[in-house]
């Protein structure tokens, strides 16, 4: 081989990153990339809690105006029972009744549907295998 041949092969060799750097490279860039999506998830998050805050804030808004309105509600109904001919005490008692009532099924559907919660067996499921797959696949790496 010619010496000007030498001096290109051997410039072009100095040129090539060692497999050190590659490797130093890859990690600086998959660090870059992994800081951006948690930028990135920080921002979206603020925005969807900023959102949800303030919907929060109308339906808890909402709840106690409908909370302090029932109360009206509830003396026009026994009023209204008051104008068929009954005395004012048994049409509030009626109302008070049906108010307990309707408390007692309200209990009963939340507590049946409470029992009725399971774990997110799936989701549980594929996390234990993810982190499965991780672990066997840095012992082989």
């Amino acid at each position: 081989m010619s010496e000007e041949a030498q001096s290109n092969d051997a410039g072009r060799h100095a040129a090539d990153p060692t497999v050190g750097q590659l490797v130093s490279d890859a990690s600086a860039h998959l660090t870059a990339i992994v800081q951006g999506e948690l930028e990135l998830a920080k921002l979206e998050l603020k925005s969807s809690l900023l959102k949800g805050g303030i919907g929060a804030a109308a339906f808890i808004l909402a709840g106690a105006l409908f909370t302090f309105s029932l109360t009206f509600g509830l003396i026009a109904a026994a009023e209204g029972i008051h104008t068929t001919g009954l005395s004012r005490w048994l049409s509030y008692l009626i109302i008070f009744g049906a108010t307990l009532l309707l408390t007692g099924i309200a209990i009963l559907v939340g507590v049946k549907l409470v029992k009725r919660v399971e774990a997110p067996k799936r989701t549980i499921q594929t996390s234990k295998d993810t982190v499965a797959f991780l672990k066997s696949t840095v012992k082989r790496g």
